[in-house]
């Protein structure tokens, strides 16, 4: 916790003063002795995690070809090509299972 002069505006530091603790400006003679335990706690709050692959609607128009699922081993996939490394790595293709009680999604 920052706390600031109400003189000059300059950071109040901490000092060991006679048997206590008290705040001091370092620029001008005002001083504050501490009397209770003071503390504040802010946590910042979280994004919203995008889905990076564009969530259920990136699915719905995208071609199918032979590839085995490798948990039902239906002998055909969805797949789509996204880049997702540096220009010069290749593009990462990601399989859906066709079979709808499967559903099985990896990539390659």
């Amino acid at each position: 916790m920052l706390l600031f002069c109400p003189t000059c505006g300059n950071l109040l530091t901490v000092e060991e003063g006679n048997q206590c603790y008290r705040f001091a400006c370092p620029t001008c003679p005002y001083v504050h002795n501490i009397t209770r335990k003071i503390s504040s706690k802010q946590f910042p709050k979280l994004k919203a995690v995008d889905d990076v692959l564009g969530g259920a609607a990136a699915w719905e128009n995208v071609d199918s070809t032979e590839e085995k699922c490798p948990k039902c081993e239906h002998n055909r996939a969805y797949f789509m090509q996204i880049q997702t490394r540096s220009a010069d790595e290749p593009m990462t293709i990601f399989y859906k299972c066709c079979n709808p009680q499967c559903g099985h999604q990896w990539r390659e």
